[in-house]
């Protein structure tokens, strides 16, 4: 259950509100992330020592357990909901956390990703050779069929040849 601004400050002492004040909205986004680790701590402490005081007093009221110390401080009157005040305030740190934790983490991708592009932009490259382009106007293809190449002294022996038998087929009788 929430516990208003107001009712918080009527549960704590001087201290205690001016750390749980640094946790509301307006002032929690101007702390830095390491003051927000060192709240955290605190918190952490005030919570846990607020549930050994529940607890304490519960076992006292149910007959369970003797009374611890002599007596307890003046602010302990209303220990659980000290306690939820605390993990509420728990809460809001965390989240602030996780806030500029996340924040970081963009930051760094993005320095990332312009690194990256930096590199892919002054990298070296390797393209093939264009080939035949439009500029240079047609060019001839080479013939891809087979040279044969005679001997000059061959040249015109076969149809000799020819001429010779049809000679002979014509002088026959």
């Amino acid at each position: 259950m929430a516990i208003s601004y107001k009712s918080e400050f009527h549960l704590l002492n001087h201290d205690e509100r001016e750390l749980v004040r640094t946790t509301h909205y307006p002032a929690i986004c101007e702390i830095a992330r390491d003051d927000l680790q060192n709240t955290l701590k605190r918190l952490r402490d005030m919570r846990d020592k607020e549930k050994t005081q529940y607890k304490a007093k519960r076992r006292e009221t149910k007959g369970t357990g003797e009374a611890r110390g002599g007596s307890f401080p003046g602010t302990s009157d209303q220990p659980r909901r000290r306690k939820q005040v605390f993990a509420q305030a728990l809460k809001r740190v965390n989240k602030e956390i996780e806030r500029h934790r996340k924040f970081e983490a963009k930051a760094e991708l993005g320095a990332n990703a312009r690194r990256a592009l930096a590199m892919k932009r002054s990298a070296e490259f390797h393209r093939p050779a264009p080939g035949v382009t439009a500029h240079e106007g047609m060019s001839p293809l080479p013939s891809r069929r087979r040279r044969t190449t005679v001997h000059p002294s061959k040249i015109g022996q076969v149809s000799q040849w020819t001429k010779v038998r049809q000679a002979q087929r014509d002088a026959r009788p």
